[in-house]
Parts: structure tokens; C-alpha cells; sequence
């Protein structure tokens, strides 16, 4: 006997619940033609991931539900079983996985577990649900529903499907990216399969929305914790496996169940399906080759697919950028060129009176290497007019931060000006070194509608620039840009160590401070200088206020500024004094 289970690893779009239904109609359209007993999508497919508070729109929940009806409808006279992630309410709202044969619906089960942690916030939209769910069909064959959460804990609902004698247990999951999460996971997946001796098919999401990433690789894994099938991580992908669901029998016979003795038990709902498992004229074996990708490949990958759908997914098909001839813009505008092609990218260069010759050479061989179109705009005529403006205001006072900053102004103007009269999206260019540190100017080079790199640190940025030349093929970002000093360019012979540690160090310290909130002392017994160690928390805790201020970019840290590390801006905890 096989088990022919389709995996919908799909990308859906938050709020676009008749894309998300046409794209679950397609799946259920191939797993009719391909046999497939079971089709498992992603958690909350339908309305997308997360939802956030369109899950307090009474119109949403009843829109939801009108296009769930219309899948439901539309199963009719096909022999397949979906598994399909979509909103529930009664009283209250709940993150469901619904059981759909047939034009009806089956069961349906409710989230235990709900996260509260990082980007997470399940608890404000979502009641838990209080009762595991296993499918019955037929010919006897058992199969547990989870979503997400459900599968991390170690004694949850997993346990009691597995108790029950659960063939196989499905999870539909929305994960995010992180650094390094890929091969964590999987690694998670792999014991729970073993501790529990069954079948785990684990369906992820793929796609951006807003800063998050969700990465997909999805897995099939079996009883004794080998990958049998693998897909491809950051790609949307409808594949299928057959699987001998009573080798968790066999598995369990042998190894027994690795688990603890105590646990919260639930008592797990049973629903019977009237459905028989197709006779199979071939088996489809799965890919046994773990498709995880090294450091740099992945992270790369991660920005862009997090910047193509943040553009699309909003309307907008180019984008512009003003390119300094720093490496933080040439990586974006590398970044943007490959994802949308160099004819839908546009880059300004806006030199003054402090800007090198070399900048702008490396600035203009850049465009020409990526083939995306420039225009430049010099600003020196536009900042002495301010300075004489200002004058009298000024008289007497040194020139300092002031000046410097009206420089970054007048740039962030004019790049905003042509995103407004050509329709295109801004991309601002700071790195989450500069982010973190408040070294970047508030409606400057902050402008922008899309920060992609701003959770990549400053020494990351040459190494993802340098992974990118490697692909390409030779110098297409110009090595000068690799090895000139870094500098905003906004008065004579500056560099940015004028003011921040070496990047090294800087981002060290910073890692260990914003990642894992280690302490000034616990940072200092890592080798570092308190003074260093001071000053560089120093900034970091005096510019919350920029950075709530800045436009949204791509999470890949375990900590990201924005809707995942959430301090208060008027603030008297200043550990630094």
C-alpha cells in the first residue's frame, strides 16, 4: 500500500484571498491528475501569513470564509483530500487546517499552540484550539493534523496523534527565515519524526510579506528520521511522494516512541472519510538530497525573494536608487538588477562638492555592468543655495552635523521626487550596522518606501557582494568599491571610521547586544573595550527613534529591527552612563 500525499508549497499573498483560492484550485487540479490521495497547503493559505489585524474585520472573517466555501465547492467529484490552512470564527477566531473532500467539509482542526515570540503575536488574533485532529480513512489508514507551533513543542498534540497510532502526521506551517533556521529546523523535524515513530510531512510557506521571509522546504520524513523527499528552499513548488504509511507501524514495533512520560494529554477527535487509497500504476519516489544552501547562497536568496514580492506583491514593477558609490547601494542595486532586470531599475548619482572621482566612475561602471539606467544630478548648486538661506540663521556657529545632513536631504528629495513622477518604489541603501547605530540621516538616504538590507550588518554586505560577483562570473560590482574606505561622502576626507569602531568590531559588538541582549559586561568578557562596548550601545539605544522612523526591510537575524525587536523610544534604562 502507498500513500500518494502532494506537498503545495506555495506562495500566498496576505489579503488577496481570490489569487490565494485560484492558486489552491490549480493544485487541486494537478493532484486530481496526478492520483495524489492527500494535498497539504501551507498554514492559513488562503488568507495569507500572517494576517494580522485584518483578523479583527468581521468583513475579512466572512470574505474568508466565502472563498474557503468556493474551494470547498469547487473539490467536488475530485478524489483527493486537502488539507488547506484558512481562518475560523464563532465567538472567536481561530487558525484552522481544514479537512476538504469531496465538495464538503470533512473536519476541521484548531491551532494549539499558538506563538507569542519575535514576529509573532497569535495570541492577540487567535483563541487556541483544545483538541488534536486525526483523519481516518478507509481501508484504516490514520493521519494526524498539525499546524505549525504544534510540531516544535515536544509534548504537544504530535504525542497524542502518535499515541492514537497516527500513520503519518501532516503540518501546515508558515516558518520565517532566519540565518541558519533552514538546517535548525529540519534538524527539529528529523527527531520528532524518530522520538515518535511516524510519517511527518511538513508543508512551509514561500514567499515575502512585509519584512518577513518564509523560506519553504518542505519535507517528507519518515518513521526512523531519514529525509525521503526534500524541495527546493525559497522556490514555490507543488510536488509528490508515495510513501508505505505502515512502515510507522513497523518503526514503532522496533524503536517505540522516544518521548517523555508526562505530558498534557488531549482527547484527539477521530473523523472517518468515506475516501480508498488509489491503486498506483508507478511509485513516485522522493528526492532523498537535502536541498540546504551554504551561508551566503542562503541569505542572498532570502533578500530576493523578500524584495520581488514586497515590490510586486504592492503594485510596483521598477524601482530607483541613488547609487553613491558605496558598496550598501551598489549591493542593491546588484540585488534589484538581478531580481527585476537592469531595465527596471534606476539609479541617480548625485555628486557634490565631497564626492570622489573615483566614486562616480565606480558609480557609472556599475550601471554599465548590471545595464540598468542612471541619471545624475549634481547637488553642489542645490546645497550652497541652502547654506546662503541659512546663513543668518547660522551666523557664527561652526559648520558640523547640520550641513552634513542637508546634503543627504536634498539626495533623499530628489530620489523621492522621481519615484513620485515615474511611479517607481525607492529603495533606501542602509545596512544594519549604520540602522542600528543611527549612522544615517532621518529623511536622507533614510527615504525610501523598501529598505532590503537594513538586517545586514555592514562586513555581511561584503560577503553577500562578493557571493554575488562569484555567480556572475567576474568584477560586476568594481573592485575599487571593495577596497576603498567606507565614507558618506558629506565633508572633505571623511570615512566612516571617523565616528564608528572598525566594521569588524562594530558589528561584533552589536551582534551580541542586539541578537542575544548580552550585557556591557558580558560583551566586555568577550575581549572588547568597555569604552568601545559603551559608546556603540550608546548610539544604538539613542536612535530608536530613526529607526521607527525608517522604512520597512527583510528580516534574516534572529533580531530585527522593526516588528521583532520592540523598544520603548523615550526610554530611561541607559546602561551606557
Amino acid at each position: 500500500m502507498r500513500l500518494r500525499i502532494g506537498i503545495a508549497q506555495l506562495n500566498s499573498h496576505v489579503g488577496n484571498l481570490r489569487g490565494n483560492l485560484d492558486k489552491a484550485k490549480k493544485a487541486l487540479n494537478i493532484a486530481e491528475t496526478k492520483k495524489s490521495d492527500l494535498l497539504i497547503f501551507p498554514e492559513l493559505f488562503l488568507t495569507g501569513y500572517p494576517p494580522e489585524d485584518l483578523v479583527l474585520k468581521t468583513g475579512f472573517l466572512n470574505d474568508s470564509k466565502k472563498i474557503l466555501n468556493e474551494y470547498i465547492k469547487y473539490s467536488m467529484n475530485k478524489n483527493v483530500i486537502s488539507v488547506i490552512g484558512d481562518l475560523d470564527f464563532e465567538v472567536d477566531a481561530y487558525n484552522a487546517a481544514y479537512i476538504v473532500y469531496n465538495g464538503k467539509e470533512e473536519a476541521k482542526y484548531h491551532k494549539i499552540y499558538l506563538p507569542n515570540y519575535s514576529v509573532f503575536d497569535e495570541k492577540r488574533y487567535f483563541s487556541p484550539g483544545t483538541q488534536p485532529l486525526m483523519i481516518e480513512m478507509k481501508n484504516g489508514l490514520k493521519i494526524g493534523i498539525t499546524i505549525c507551533e504544534d510540531i516544535w513543542v515536544p509534548n504537544g498534540p504530535a504525542v497524542d496523534l502518535a499515541e492514537m497510532g497516527a500513520h503519518v502526521i501532516v503540518n501546515l506551517s508558515a516558518s520565517p527565515y532566519t540565518k541558519g533556521k533552514p538546517e535548525s529546523r529540519l534538524e527539529m523535524l528529523k527527531t520528532r519524526a524518530s522520538e515518535l515513530s511516524t510519517w511527518l510531512v511538513y508543508v512551509n510557506l514561500v514567499g515575502g510579506q512585509d519584512e518577513i521571509v518564509f523560506d519553504g522546504g518542505s519535507v517528507v520524513i519518515n518513521p526512523f528520521g531519514e529525509v525521503v523527499h526534500s524541495l527546493s528552499l525559497f522556490e514555490e513548488t507543488i510536488d509528490f511522494i508515495d510513501i508505505d504509511p505502515i512502515s510507522s507501524t513497523r518503526a514503532n514495533l522496533r524503536e517505540g516512541k522516544r518521548r517523555h512520560l508526562i505530558y498534557e494529554t488531549h482527547n484527539v477527535e477521530v473523523r472517518k472519510i468515506d475516501k480508498s487509497i488509489y491503486k498506483k500504476d508507478n511509485i513516485l519516489k522522493g528526492n532523498k538530497k537535502i536541498l540546504l544552501l551554504n551561508k551566503y547562497e542562503e541569505m542572498y536568496e532570502a533578500l530576493k525573494l523578500g524584495l520581488k514580492d514586497y515590490v510586486y506583491k504592492n503594485g510596483f514593477s521598477k524601482v530607483i536608487l541613488g547609487l553613491s558609490g558605496g558598496m550598501d547601494s551598489a549591493f542593491v542595486a546588484a540585488l534589484a538588477a538581478d531580481v527585476f532586470g537592469g531595465e527596471n531599475v534606476f539609479g541617480i548619482l548625485m555628486p557634490s562638492q565631497y564626492s570622489s572621482r573615483g566614486s562616480i566612475e565606480d558609480s557609472i561602471m556599475l550601471s554599465k555592468n548590471l545595464g540598468i539606467n542612471t541619471h545624475t544630478i549634481p547637488i553642489r548648486k542645490t546645497f550652497e543655495t541652502l547654506l546662503k538661506e541659512l546663513n543668518v540663521a547660522f551666523k557664527g556657529l561652526a559648520m558640523n552635523v547640520a550641513e552634513e545632513n542637508i546634503q543627504a536631504r536634498i539626495r533623499g528629495t530628489i530620489v523621492m521626487a522621481f519615484s513620485n513622477k515615474f511611479g517607481y518604489i525607492a529603495l533606501a541603501t542602509g545596512n544594519k550596522s549604520e540602522v542600528a547605530t543611527g549612522y544615517a540621516t532621518l529623511y536622507g538616504d533614510m527615504a525610501g518606501g523598501f529598505s532590503p538590507i537594513k538586517d545586514v550588518y555592514k562586513t555581511e554586505i561584503y560577503k553577500l557582494a562578493k557571493y554575488f560577483n562569484g555567480i556572475k562570473g567576474g568584477w560586476v560590482i568594481p573592485e575599487n568599491i571593495f577596497t576603498k574606505a567606507p565614507s558618506a561622502e558629506l565633508r572633505p576626507d571623511q570615512t566612516d571610521q571617523d565616528k564608528l569602531p572598525p566594521y569588524e568590531i562594530l558589528d561584533s559588538i552589536l551582534e551580541r547586544y542586539i541578537e542575544y541582549e548580552m550585557s556591557i559586561d558580558e560583551i566586555v568578557e568577550d575581549g572588547y573595550d568597555i569604552e568601545t562596548v559603551k559608546y556603540v550601545i550608546k548610539l544604538v539605544d539613542l536612535n530608536e527613534y530613526k529607526r521607527r522612523q525608517g522604512a520597512p526591510g527583510i528580516k534574516i537575524t534572529q533580531r530585527a529591527f522593526g516588528k521583532d525587536r520592540r523598544m520603548p523610544i523615550t526610554n530611561g534604562y541607559k546602561i551606557w552612563r
